[in-house]
């Protein structure tokens, strides 16, 4: 039996359906979109919260949560150059199963982590994190693992791995059993906290849930033969939704979380003083050099 390749894959073909085209280069242009604002987004994000913000649990969460997207935004210019080359892949074997288990980690360290903010700080923070990232490591390492690149009948290079229906309800599992447990917990929250936190964390888990539910839909669904159409016709779509969440969160910490923009401030200012600074003693320095130099030449004559 032929191995059945997911939409998300960058082994996609989509020849004999009529958008193909055009969804190809819409999604081109939103991925471009995604690496550039997400990888340096998160970067600034990974700046403030690991270099300039106090250390605070919350802190702690969203540069976990920074660290998962730059880490895939970062490796998105894998999927660009394919999906651009017509889903060519020309990086071989090691980063194929790499560029997949960059992406897995980062659904399951945000699944986790943000699971993790729902639930009673009873451990150290950064064991708890440590945590996260080994078990987001093990649930992604079975898909880096079947993971291969092939060649085709004629010659074309691939990237992709046989699915199947287990595969894929256990990580829809994972996601929904993650959800409830965060709603569940949200509602037992005193109210002075829920008030305190929900600004940011409500809209980031929402945000996170928003985009990735109808990637894990039409992950489950598209086994299904008299589903597959649709699937190939719209599941890149939900795929480039579910890729924009990691480009969401610096937006949202820069528009909602005022410690963040205070320290954004800050730095910013900060540069700009600098920065002045420089060009003020270099203006001065091209004055005085100006004026000496000069008066040294008339008195040497």
């Amino acid at each position: 039996l032929e191995p059945t390749v997911p939409y998300g894959d960058t082994t996609l073909q989509l020849q004999g359906f009529p958008a193909s085209t055009h969804i190809q280069t819409a999604s081109i242009l939103i991925y471009c979109v995604i690496f550039i604002v997400g990888t340096l987004g998160n970067a600034l994000v990974i700046y403030m919260t690991g270099f300039k913000m106090q250390k605070t649990v919350n802190s702690i969460w969203f540069l976990n949560l920074a660290i998962a997207d730059f880490l895939f935004t970062a490796f998105l210019i894998f999927s660009i150059i394919s999906l651009s080359q017509s889903h060519q892949w020309p990086f071989g074997q090691f980063v194929c199963k790499l560029n997949n288990f960059v992406t897995l980690v980062n659904m399951f360290a945000s699944i986790f982590t943000l699971t993790a903010i729902s639930l009673d700080r009873c451990l150290s923070i950064w064991l708890i994190s440590a945590g996260i990232w080994v078990i987001a490591g093990v649930f992604s390492t079975p898909y880096a693992t079947f993971r291969t690149a092939s060649v085709g009948n004629r010659g074309e290079s691939s990237c992709g791995y046989s699915a199947t229906i287990k595969e894929h309800k256990l990580t829809l599992d994972i996601f929904l059993i993650s959800y409830v447990s965060i709603g569940i917990r949200a509602m037992r929250m005193p109210r002075t906290r829920r008030r305190r936190s929900r600004r940011v964390i409500f809209s980031i888990i929402f945000a996170f849930f928003i985009c990735w539910l109808p990637f894990h839909i039409f992950s489950f669904i598209e086994l299904k033969l008299e589903l597959q159409g649709i699937v190939r016709m719209y599941g890149p779509l939900t795929v480039s939704l579910a890729f924009l969440n990691s480009c969401l969160n610096p937006i949202l910490y820069v528009f909602m979380c005022e410690e963040f923009q205070k320290k954004f401030r800050q730095s910013i200012c900060f540069v700009l003083e600098s920065a002045l600074a420089e060009d003020h003693l270099s203006f001065l320095s091209a004055h005085v050099v100006g004026f000496v130099i000069p008066f040294l030449v008339i008195l040497v004559s």
